[in-house]
């Protein structure tokens, strides 16, 4: 009987393992901390520095986030990282908020950035005594509501990579979470770069194109780069016109931003080798929409 009992819980166990969706690495940086008047001068002091990242990595890849089971193996890979400028409180904090986001190409060791994003001004309260707590219908507080938004958001990008519109109904779960948090700051509709326009970019049906740039250039495009590198190279090059196409709807995008930021040096790699026309039209391509990230393609395009 005791055997059957361990054997049963080690079932529920790995179950639980398979059940996570996020393998999460959290990193909180406090060096601008200690130069301020605030005493750091024991660990006991930084004590809920350690705590407050390992509350991060516990929630983002604790809980269940969809309905889909994933082995450790298919865990999505994500960092966190945390760059503390003040702390105004014993329980308040400031500073900015990195999320990135790989995902794994298909006969390769390789992955791919699917996100990296930084809010530059990013303000919580964190108590070390209190778990973070969530609910899609309740705003807890902006730490815990932002990683849920910022969870979400990641998901659908993931899922858009794999199939046409595949994430749509994880856009939705982040802009729930929005909703709930509605007039606390970073989700108000007056701030062009707030929470509330970055999911709504990626559900207003104007920018449809923004989710098959995703699919293919991942699935069309990495996916088969092994099998046929002139056809993954046009399939990438389609996402890029997508992606234009969502531009020409709306500039200044920060989702299109997004895109082209986590994608111009991998651009760079795979098209350098490419002939001539083509890293002509990427080149073209993405200074139609990112000018700033075309400058770091400029000599790959004036290469022969």
């Amino acid at each position: 009987m005791r055997h059957i009992l361990v054997i049963m819980l080690s079932v529920l166990c790995l179950c639980y393992v398979q059940a996570q969706e996020f393998h999460c690495t959290a990193q909180v940086n406090y060096q601008k901390l200690l130069t301020t008047t605030q005493s750091y001068s024991s660990e006991s002091d930084k004590q809920i520095f350690d705590v407050m990242k390992q509350s991060i990595e516990d929630f983002v890849g604790g809980r269940r986030w969809t309905n889909i089971n994933f082995e450790p193996h298919e865990q999505l890979e994500c960092s966190i990282s945390l760059i503390l400028n003040s702390r105004t409180s014993a329980t308040d904090f400031s500073g900015q908020l990195q999320l990135q986001l790989k995902r794994p190409v298909y006969n390769s060791t390789y992955t791919s950035g699917l996100f990296n994003y930084m809010e530059q001004a990013f303000s919580f309260s964190f108590n070390e005594n209190q778990p973070l707590d969530f609910d899609m219908s309740n705003y807890y507080g902006q730490l815990s509501s932002t990683l849920a938004y910022y969870c979400y958001i990641m998901l659908g990008i993931y899922f858009d990579s794999f199939s046409p519109n595949g994430g749509e109904p994880f856009y939705a779960m982040a802009q729930q979470v929005a909703q709930a948090a509605s007039g606390a700051s970073g989700w108000d509709q007056n701030n062009s770069r707030s929470r509330y326009w970055f999911v709504e970019n990626h559900t207003n049906g104007a920018y449809a194109d923004l989710h098959q740039a995703y699919y293919n250039y991942h699935r069309l495009g990495l996916d088969l780069m092994t099998k046929d590198q002139t056809a993954a190279r046009q399939a990438i090059i389609e996402a890029l016109r997508n992606v234009q196409s969502v531009h020409k709807a709306r500039a200044n995008l920060i989702s299109v931003q997004q895109f082209a930021d986590v994608k111009v040096q991998e651009l760079l790699s795979i098209f350098t080798p490419a002939p001539p026309a083509e890293r002509k039209q990427v080149y073209e391509l993405v200074r139609s929409f990112s000018p700033i990230n075309a400058v770091k393609l400029k000599d790959f395009n004036n290469a022969k």
